[in-house]
């Protein structure tokens, strides 16, 4: 593969001092683990099951391999990234936003969490013994918010409404979806109103995903994204899906093509050159690609499959978790965002762990995928 060479400029290495704590941390950290363990414990007196605080719906549950390109330029050969013919196994979980299982027509930002089983490398104190590395991303390229506590605010808002007025939920989604196309008709589009409930009745499977905030990337820092490249996948982008009485269409929707088709992503790396265009602690901003382009560094082929079951959601909603901190050293997360999930996810764990009676652990292969 030809790699581009219009580099503007190299990129920065990590310094510490990059990451500069935000006001109150371990305030919001408090915050937000007792919202989202609010918003999954309303759920679970409603349902008699405890969910995910965040990403509750599964739409997509799939295995795949991951395989790192060839020949990639020394910037970009980094982490589990510099491994030569890596290989690894690949779960992946598409979602939804909110914390309650809502009918797909109060349609919010998509989810894509990856994990890599098998893979090598220093971890961090807490994750010893584990073998995984997660990259959690949404399709859209920033944060919604720039910093942790205004992430507390939205999370505040977000338990607010659990479990409350699904009607009202799917007329205002309707209303967001309506202004949101009217924006795109004239060349915009906002991120909030897709945050909403605005997001367009589009085929998960045609969405590019990212990281959204930034982690290690070797001696460097970067964001991530994840970009439909096989023919049959890139022709779902802006795919209108029929939603209509069918409450888990999305679903319906992967299950269709995954049972007909294989498919496949580029994982894309963009490299942090510049401090200001690109800050570390202020998540709403999007890195300018004009100064550092996503560049290719593996693929995910995903082969035909079930797409998703009932068995395999046993498998992996509950009993797997999704972390940008259960990585390798040279992929940890970096910035105020980042750091609040170290614990706020671990506690969320914990807590559907113990609700559910079901353990969750860092698997070591994927031999249980064969009996689901």
């Amino acid at each position: 593969m030809d790699f581009p060479t219009r580099h503007l400029t190299q990129p920065l290495p990590y310094d510490p001092s990059y990451e500069i704590p935000e006001e109150g941390e371990a305030e919001t950290i408090a915050g937000l683990t007792e919202t989202m363990r609010g918003i999954a414990d309303t759920v679970d007196k409603d349902s008699g099951h405890a969910p995910r605080g965040v990403h509750a719906k599964s739409h997509g549950l799939l295995r795949g391999t991951l395989r790192v390109l060839p020949n990639l330029p020394p910037d970009f050969a980094q982490g589990l990234f510099a491994t030569i013919d890596g290989e690894w196994p690949v779960v992946m979980r598409l979602s939804t936003t909110p914390g309650d299982l809502l009918d797909d027509k109060v349609s919010t930002p998509r989810g894509m969490a990856i994990k890599l089983i098998g893979v090598p490398g220093e971890r961090l104190p807490d994750g010893a013994g584990d073998v995984t590395q997660d990259f959690v991303m949404v399709n859209g390229p920033a944060f919604l918010v720039p910093t942790a506590k205004q992430f507390l605010g939205n999370a505040k808002l977000l338990a607010a409404t659990t479990d409350k007025a699904p009607g009202l939920k799917k007329a205002l989604s309707a209303a967001l979806r309506g202004a949101e196309k009217a924006l795109e008709a004239v060349g915009g589009e906002s991120g909030a109103l897709k945050g909403l409930g605005g997001q367009p009745l589009t085929h998960i499977l045609g969405e590019t995903f990212f990281t959204q905030v930034p982690l290690l990337y070797g001696r460097h820092m970067a964001k991530l994204s994840l970009a439909p490249v096989s023919p049959e996948l890139v022709a779902l982008k802006d795919q209108e899906v029929d939603l209509d009485h069918k409450p888990n269409g999305l679903r319906g929707a992967v299950v269709d093509f995954m049972t007909e088709h294989s498919a496949e992503w580029e994982l894309r790396v963009q490299l942090c050159t510049d401090l200001e265009k690109m800050p570390i602690e202020d998540a709403s901003v999007e890195w300018p690609q004009e100064d550092s382009p996503f560049i290719a560094v593996a693929r995910i082929r995903a082969e035909p499959q079930a797409g998703w079951t009932h068995s395999l959601s046993l498998l992996v909603d509950d009993g797997m978790q999704f972390n940008p901190w259960h990585c390798i050293a040279a992929h940890r997360p970096i910035g105020s965002i980042m750091r609040v999930r170290r614990a706020v996810y671990a506690a969320s764990a914990r807590f559907r762990a113990e609700r559910n009676g079901t353990p969750l652990a860092e698997p070591h292969n994927l031999d249980q995928w064969r009996e689901h």
